[in-house]
């Protein structure tokens, strides 16, 4: 083997890098640092065509659409759930609590099979369960609130085998920039789901007088999912890509896998960054229609207008989600080229940026409701620049084959410490400070504005660990990429040590002598 050159120069190194950007080194024929884009490279690499892969991903965008759009029609419909089952805020927060935890416990296993089955049947296999599942709570009688709860938390199964495993496909396909933008349109289905929830839930209760059948849209376009994934979804090599070669990769232990990831400080500090968005969105998903209806209550609106506020804020969801993940993209591939840091530093900067603009629409709420909503709309862009680019950073420091495991514990810990309890313990803190008080259209708008206050000072603590992930973004992307290329192999025992070839021996080291 001959002697090489260092393939990263100092610790400025872009982290994006363009073609034109890298090395000149080449291994076995290949250069190091170059992306394979092309239709013929991917094609040879993979067995799927670059149209394909587009294509793939589109069908991806559509199920993640599905996804979030069920999640969150229950929301749009909260009030007349709240009535139909005679339940108060605490009950109704659990609706979306016992889901999530149904969805992160059971993402951790399905990540485990992600890497190592194929993940086009595992996707099938959970979206049609989801499916079936979700049109039975449509049809749920009022004496029986815990049933509904009961097939809230077993749709979480179907949701856990799309989310874990749907990233890392988009991964095995394209690198770089490409991956970027692909992530970027996939992750669109995140606030557009969200509000498309809202909206067709409201609509549809209103054009049918019943709410039963707001539940009853997403299961059908569930079984035209499945469809698309089986004549449409090819199962990429993985990791092939990366390594310029469709050679299985080398794998390891689950324990073994925890392990790496534990030891991989941008995987755990982003992933505790994400869980502060998980916090906020997961509460104001909830919770922001109830709030805007009893503010138009406390101040005595119309009945009328405060129906239409689920619907205004799907769109308003709709519009920044759409907004700040595009915006969110295109600042960090500019910054990138000045500052290697970028990523990180978008995520801290939409999450400081978002808490002073939730908290003024708070403020504003029984004022002015205009204000109330420019500052959501503000509030919620700048939560939205964060959603594709957390997705690529744990991409490129995770090696392929611990990539689906990494995405269920980042779901794991930011839905077990974000919004799995979010939603929640807004509405128990709402209904502590009413204790005590008359109960009033006032004094139910006052309890809910004072809970919801807690996501500005959470959002606050999301930035500074975003801050903290750009402390070591470089060095662990590094390492990946030498990992992907061949240039070492880890030692199991030792986390922080590799192996390095020098002079046709292997020689250990520390990592810091050679990625920093």
């Amino acid at each position: 083997m001959t002697s090489q050159r260092q393939p990263y120069g100092g610790d400025t190194a872009p982290i994006l890098a363009q073609p034109d950007d890298t090395e000149d080194e080449e291994k076995e024929g290949v250069k190091l640092g170059h992306e394979v884009d092309g239709e013929g490279d991917v094609l040879a690499l993979t067995g799927i065509s670059s149209p394909r892969a587009v294509f793939i991903v589109g069908v991806l965008f559509f199920v993640n659409l599905l996804n979030y759009m069920d999640r969150f029609t229950v929301a749009g419909v909260l009030t007349d759930i709240e009535g139909f089952f005679s339940i108060d805020d605490s009950k109704s927060g659990l609706l979306q609590t016992v889901f999530i935890s149904s969805y992160m416990v059971l993402a951790p296993i399905f990540g485990y099979l992600g890497d190592r089955y194929n993940r086009k049947y595992l996707m099938c296999v959970g979206i049609t369960f989801w499916s079936i599942v979700t049109l039975g709570s449509s049809f749920i009688p009022k004496e029986r609130f815990w049933l509904l709860l009961l097939t809230r938390g077993l749709v979480g199964v179907g949701e856990a085998s799309y989310s874990t495993i749907a990233p890392t496909i988009i991964a095995d396909l394209f690198l770089g920039d490409r991956r970027s933008r692909m992530l970027s349109i996939f992750y669109f289905a995140i606030p557009v789901g969200s509000g498309l929830g809202y909206i067709v839930g409201s609509k549809v209760r209103d054009v049918t007088g019943d709410w039963h059948w707001a539940l009853r849209v997403t299961p059908g376009l569930g079984i035209v999912a499945v469809v698309l994934l089986v004549t449409v979804v090819r199962e990429p090599p993985r990791g092939a890509v990366e390594t310029h070669s469709d050679a299985p990769l080398r794998y390891t232990s689950w324990i073994t896998d925890l392990r790496a990831l534990i030891h991989n400080r941008s995987f755990v500090l982003s992933s505790l960054g994400f869980t502060a968005v998980a916090f906020v969105t997961g509460s104001l998903a909830l919770w922001a229609p109830a709030f805007l209806y009893r503010s138009r209550q406390a101040t005595g609106s119309p009945p009328h207008l405060g129906n239409s506020d689920s619907l205004t804020f799907g769109i308003i969801t709709c519009v920044t989600g759409v907004l700040g993940v595009s915006s969110g993209v295109e600042i960090s591939r500019r910054w990138h080229r000045t500052n290697p840091r970028a990523d990180p530093l978008v995520c801290a900067a939409g999450l400081l940026g978002s808490a002073p603009f939730l908290f003024l629409a708070l403020v504003f709420a029984q004022s002015s409701i205009t204000f109330t909503y420019v500052f959501i709309f503000i509030g919620e862009t700048l939560l939205s620049l964060n959603w594709a680019i957390v997705a690529d950073m744990l991409l490129y420091v995770v090696i392929p084959t611990r990539r689906s495991t990494a995405e269920a514990f980042q779901i794991l810990m930011s839905h077990l410490l974000g919004d799995a309890g979010s939603p929640y313990l807004i509405g128990l803190i709402s209904d502590r400070i009413q204790q005590g008080h008359p109960v009033s259209h006032l004094s139910q708008f006052r309890s809910l504005e004072y809970a919801l206050m807690v996501c500005a000072f959470v959002g606050v603590i999301g930035g500074a660990f975003f801050l903290a992930t750009a402390c070591f973004i470089q060095a662990d992307r590094k390492r990946t990429e030498l990992y992907a290329q061949g240039q070492f192999h880890e030692e199991l025992e030792g986390e922080d040590r590799i192996v390095v070839p020098q002079c046709g021996r292997s020689t250990k080291v520390p990592v810091s002598s050679v990625l920093i």
